[in-house]
């Protein structure tokens, strides 16, 4: 069977023969929605608890957090609708802000700002990027996470998170308040939170996750109303849900189970694109379809990763760790965390389970360095490992599990 991967802004093909192929993990798609805007509207007007109006009033300076460049939140679409609602409830254009919640991520150019919101918002409302080093701190987490906020969020009467609802491999799913905690946070803020990933229910798919808890424990207080769109591995929206940031994100969150949360065969060779781009834009955001992808491949197996990573590794910190002895990595972590480390981390514990091929742009001695036997494309991957499955002496036919999708997609062994 000849199998589709996206692979940036295009996609490359496997073929995987039907007596070894295990399936196909592919999100259970829900019906796109009829019309984008009227949905939005519709959401809005209809909330998950308070009404924006009970939040938002006349006067109040208004701040509206919005993903990144690295993120597939429609933004444009979500905006326009937003921004309109405020008009009519006698909010103007100057006492509204956007904040591109860029986490420790690196800022935007113009023409990225402008791309993420469409040439018309951009000319009207005010667009800046998080800076992590202007932030206040507001309270500690039970958890002892500083909560330290971009000083402009925490200067605006109301601040309205949006954002997209998908599996996330330690935060259990991404959305909700999580555009603030780590999306307009302190290097120290996220670095604590983050840390607590190495907890075993910091999972995907997991609303309980110690990641998630402590992003709503300490944040819950600065905003009080999103806006999450739900999409399909097309990008496309199927559902939209506004109003109380916990429970209109668990709501949300249902619409991405039905889709995204699939039963699989445990396999001997998972080959998984994290979705094109921009999840695969470097191999720190590629590194997530890995940590969806170890669920259902066998100890002893082997992880085809294909994902092109046009910037390379994408965070200095995790390019640094990769320069620390493998065997110091996880006593390293523990004494002093540090984002951007973990992923070394992740990736070097999983390397020793499983072998890790990777398919993309980044050069062979930087793959190996990040722990990957690097391969010149899908083809030459399937077959190295296949070979070395029966070098090992297995005598089954290996089973082949492919997940074009494995940004998106949760498999659960079964």
């Amino acid at each position: 069977m000849k199998i589709l991967l996206p692979y940036g802004n295009g996609s490359v093909s496997v073929e995987v023969p039907d007596k070894n192929l295990a399936g196909i993990v592919e999100p259970q798609e829900l019906p796109v929605v009829e019309d984008e805007e009227s949905t939005i509207v519709d959401a809005l007007t209809h909330p998950v608890g308070r009404r924006l109006s009970e939040i938002v009033h006349v006067g109040d300076r208004v701040a509206i957090i919005a993903n990144d460049i690295t993120r597939i939140t429609p933004t444009k679409k979500l905006l326009p609708p937003l921004i309109a609602h405020l008009n009519y409830m006698g909010i103007p254009d100057s006492d509204i802000g956007i904040v591109f919640a860029t986490g420790s991520h690196r800022r935007h150019t113009e023409a990225e700002q402008r791309k993420l919101v469409g040439d018309e918002i951009y000319s009207r409302i005010s667009c800046i990027d998080h800076d992590p080093n202007n932030c206040r701190r507001v309270r500690v987490t039970s958890g002892g996470t500083p909560v330290e906020i971009f000083a402009p969020v925490l200067d605006a009467d109301a601040v309205i998170c949006t954002g997209s609802i998908e599996f996330h491999y330690y935060a259990g799913y991404s959305g909700g308040l999580k555009s603030l905690l780590p999306g307009v946070s302190s290097i120290a803020s996220i670095g604590k939170n983050h840390a607590h990933m190495i907890h075993p229910d910091a999972v995907s798919g997991r609303t309980d996750s110690p990641v998630r808890q402590d992003i709503e424990e300490g944040t819950s207080h600065i905003s009080e109303f999103i806006l999450n769109a739900v999409l399909n591995s097309k990008k496309e929206i199927v559902a939209v849900v506004s109003g109380d940031p916990i429970k209109a994100h668990r709501a949300g969150v249902s619409y991405a189970d039905r889709m995204y949360r699939i039963r699989a065969e445990t396999s001997d060779i998972v080959i998984t694109s994290p979705g094109g781009a921009p999840k695969d834009i470097n191999l720190y955001q590629s590194q997530k379809a890995l940590e969806n992808a170890k669920n259902v491949v066998r100890d002893g197996g082997a992880i085809i990763l294909v994902a092109e990573c046009g910037e390379g590794l994408g965070n200095d910190v995790y390019e640094r760790w990769l320069d620390i002895p493998r065997d110091e990595l996880p006593s390293r972590l523990e004494q002093q965390f540090e984002l951007g480390g973990h992923k070394a981390v992740l990736t070097s514990r999983l390397s020793g389970r499983v072998d890790l091929y990777l398919v993309s742009d980044i050069p062979g001695d930087i793959a190996k360095k990040a722990y990957f036997i690097p391969m010149p494309d899908v083809k030459s991957a399937l077959r190295a490992a296949v070979s070395k499955q029966g070098t090992e002496g297995d005598s089954r036919q290996p089973r082949i599990l492919v997940m074009p999708h494995g940004g998106l997609t949760c498999p659960v062994p079964g």
